[in-house]
């Protein structure tokens, strides 16, 4: 598709269709940064509650590491034309004391519990302060649709 052929979407229709991807997309980019290496970007499962997105980690990696550290993170999903940026702060929940609902949810969408992983997992949830969505440079002109935590209208 041509640059000339994408249809400018509204943003309430970007926020409608950015809420239907975090509902039913499965792999989500996670940046992170240690303040001597730099940035590290890792794909990982991941869950929208309506509020929050949830990932689970290894309680010991880099990425659990630098959220510990450095809780501003950036998720992205994974496509590069029709592209959603959230940016926010990661809160980490051990896997044994992550909040039942959202552990639950995360379960039942993957088959996979990490409660009853013999290894230390890790919970990381992010509340977007702020979410852009474009496709296309026709769109990039409007791409926040949430600011502060809001979504806009």
């Amino acid at each position: 598709m041509r640059a000339t052929e994408i249809i400018r979407r509204t943003t309430a229709e970007r926020r409608r269709d950015t809420l239907e991807r975090l509902g039913s997309e499965r792999d989500i980019w996670v940046s992170t940064a240690h303040p001597d290496h730099g940035p590290h970007q890792v794909p990982l499962w991941f869950l929208w509650d309506g509020h929050a997105v949830w990932m689970c980690t290894g309680a010991n990696s880099a990425t659990a590491r630098n959220a510990r550290r450095e809780p501003r993170v950036r998720l992205a999903l994974p496509d590069a034309f029709d592209v959603v940026l959230l940016q926010g702060e990661a809160t980490c929940h051990p896997a044994q004391e992550a909040p039942t609902d959202a552990a639950d949810a995360f379960a039942d969408k993957f088959g996979w519990d990490p409660r009853t992983e013999e290894g230390p997992f890790l919970y990381l949830s992010v509340v977007p302060g702020t979410v852009r969505a474009w496709r296309g440079v026709p769109e990039l002109r409007g791409r926040v649709v949430m600011r502060d935590g809001g979504w806009l209208e």
